[in-house]
């Protein structure tokens, strides 16, 4: 029953986020800017997704190796496809990780290498976005002359430093407590691993510049979706606009973030100075194109032995 109340909970706010961004939309006008050309670009922005999700089965297949939960790279890459998917169609927009978790436990890893390999993948990409945005406020100052719009951006950055940053910082404490303490004991192995991946000579510099490309790249989709409807925003300001609203995106408070995004995207926008109405556009073509590799990942899914084994098995989670 509990659980239940949350997925109406979150459909809910999905539901409510989208009727108040939409309400003073014009949807006709999205319709009007779509042409011919719009399909090219929105393929693009899909195959900029797709090679996104190689990366980070890239990444993803240093962090199972430290997690004793190793998988190939067409595992990692298809784990993650398949994770895509469910994020789209799970009550949250980290549905899919609960679906890597398993479905890594089920390469013979165990529930607790599997979960620790996802969690720290998942505290990885967030400490790399957040050092994004910190890097890149000076120009973001220039491009958003409202206080508020900086307070905000200021705000949601260092709430996201101190978390990944304290996180690496726990598994550098000698404090046996940690250890034993059962509510701090399986982060504080987490943050153990992450430092060990981030921190070493080999693993580090290539896991950091996977991170950031992967990034980079979210970005890059939202410069294609721009192009698709011909907005008049510069590439600067999409890149600089664009994380910021995946670091709030990321709350696990709505279906596949759809509500929030497009909230956060017409916020950022009006602090920008820029047209709420194309931050709206940009925010649905982006969700859809989401959507539409998600699509992929369902496919993925269907196809794969560990559906084969799942309908086997019965596994209520998966029945989708």
């Amino acid at each position: 029953m509990q659980r239940i109340l949350l997925i109406l909970l979150k459909i809910a706010v999905s539901g409510g986020l989208l009727y108040l961004a939409l309400s003073k939309i014009d949807l006709g006008n999205l319709w009007s800017r779509l042409n011919a050309n719009s399909i090219g670009w929105l393929v693009l922005a899909a195959c900029i997704i797709v090679f996104q999700i190689f990366l980070a089965a890239v990444r993803w297949r240093e962090i199972t190796a430290r997690c004793d939960a190793p998988l190939t790279l067409g595992q990692a890459t298809r784990f993650n496809l398949v994770g895509t998917f469910f994020n789209q169609v799970l009550p949250s927009s980290i549905g899919g990780d609960a679906v890597r978790i398993w479905l890594v436990k089920n390469t013979g890893a165990g529930w607790r290498n599997a979960t620790y390999s996802v969690f720290v993948d998942r505290a990885i990409g967030l400490i790399a976005l957040a050092l994004l945005i910190a890097g890149s406020l000076p120009w973001s100052y220039s491009l958003i002359a409202d206080v508020q719009g900086r307070i905000a951006l200021t705000a949601v950055d260092l709430i996201a430093l101190v978390g990944g940053l304290g996180f690496l910082v726990l598994g550098q404490l000698k404090w046996p407590f940690l250890k034993r303490w059962w509510l701090t004991h399986h982060p504080y192995q987490c943050s153990i691993i992450a430092g060990q991946t981030l921190f070493n000579a080999r693993s580090g510099p290539k896991v950091a510049l996977l991170s950031l490309s992967i990034h980079a790249l979210t970005a890059a989709v939202g410069w294609c979706v721009v192009q698709s409807i011909k907005a008049p925003i510069a590439p600067y300001q999409i890149f600089l606009l664009i994380p910021p609203v995946v670091i709030v995106t990321m709350l696990p408070i709505a279906i596949a973030g759809w509500g929030v995004r497009e909230t956060a995207m017409m916020v950022a926008f009006g602090y920008a100075d820029l047209p709420s109405q194309d931050g709206i556009n940009i925010s649905l073509l982006f969700g859809a194109v989401t959507f539409a590799v998600g699509l992929l990942g369902g496919l993925v899914w269907i196809l794969s032995p560990e559906k084969s084994a799942q309908t086997a098995g019965r596994t209520p989670l998966l029945d989708a």
